[in-house]
């Protein structure tokens, strides 16, 4: 059956944009680990303020050790959950230019490129601060010396 110069053209289009999609997804999974990370960090925070004004002396210090942690962790979530999200809506922009471009006979494929090289780049960054936050969750729950005793 053959098929119109136009619908090959949408077909190889798709075909071009599947690797995109499949970034899509796996950013998504990455949002989902971050989102539910924030969850727990915030849970954290929420019991070590209620334990804060009953604390004194050496317990009272740790736990504000602890909290200007968590602090930092959520600081290093959040940004990492806006540069992935960034990511996305970019690699969305990419799928979208490509069709536009297919459709409207645009030459946009410096534009395409930027696009995509910036997506990663996002991707990237956001990555970087999740092993960043992996990091500051390991040293705070490193089990104290005197209780290994």
């Amino acid at each position: 059956m053959p098929y119109t110069p136009e619908v090959l053209t949408i077909a190889q289009t798709i075909q071009l944009t599947v690797s995109p999609v499949f970034t899509l997804a796996g950013i998504g999974a990455l949002l989902n680990v971050l989102a539910g990370r924030l969850s727990r960090v915030v849970d954290r925070s929420r019991a070590l303020e209620a334990l804060h004004p009953r604390s004194s002396g050496v317990e009272h210090d740790r736990h504000v050790a602890e909290l200007r942690l968590i602090t930092r962790r959520m600081t290093n979530i959040n940004r990492a959950l806006f540069l992935a999200v960034s990511s996305a809506i970019m690699t969305c922009l990419v799928v979208a230019m490509l069709f536009v471009a297919v459709l409207a006979s645009l030459h946009i494929g410096q534009f395409v490129s930027i696009a995509f090289i910036l997506a990663m780049l996002l991707l990237i960054a956001s990555l970087v601060l999740f092993m960043i936050e992996v990091r500051m969750s390991i040293y705070a729950i490193q089990v104290r010396d005197e209780l290994l005793r």
